[in-house]
């Protein structure tokens, strides 16, 4: 029987957690006033009815820049955990060698992406 008093702390923090996070969707099912008619199936664009299409063509240069950006943005993730513990003078000429190394591949990445023209802006 001890292992259950243990294990209620445990089971009240679930049940709690999973009223808490069920509750924004539960709720809303009851409380929200329902409506059949044309506007509800409308798209909503700023208060002003679209024109034309939804399926607009975007130039691909937004999307090298958006994948270049999240490239060198998961990249410091790997750089901050070195950063935060370079001072504990254990490894302290490794972790530096080994930034050196990673910011340096960073670098030729740049440098290619550079050279194959994706950093250059297009306009038709």
């Amino acid at each position: 029987m001890e292992w259950i008093s243990e294990y209620s702390y445990l089971a009240t923090l679930l049940v709690v957690g999973a009223l808490l996070g069920a509750m924004p969707v539960i709720v809303p099912l009851f409380i929200s006033p329902r409506s059949r008619g044309k506007k509800k199936r409308d798209t909503y664009e700023c208060g002003v009815d679209t024109l034309g299409s939804a399926w607009v063509r975007f130039d691909i240069s937004y999307y090298l820049f958006a994948l270049i950006f999240v490239v060198f943005e998961v990249d410091v993730l790997y750089i901050l955990p070195i950063a935060v513990i370079y001072d504990s003078g254990v490894y302290e000429w490794r972790d530096f060698i080994e930034v050196f190394i990673f910011v340096g591949i960073l670098f030729l990445a740049i440098i290619y992406a550079w050279s194959k023209g994706v950093l250059n802006w297009r306009s038709e």
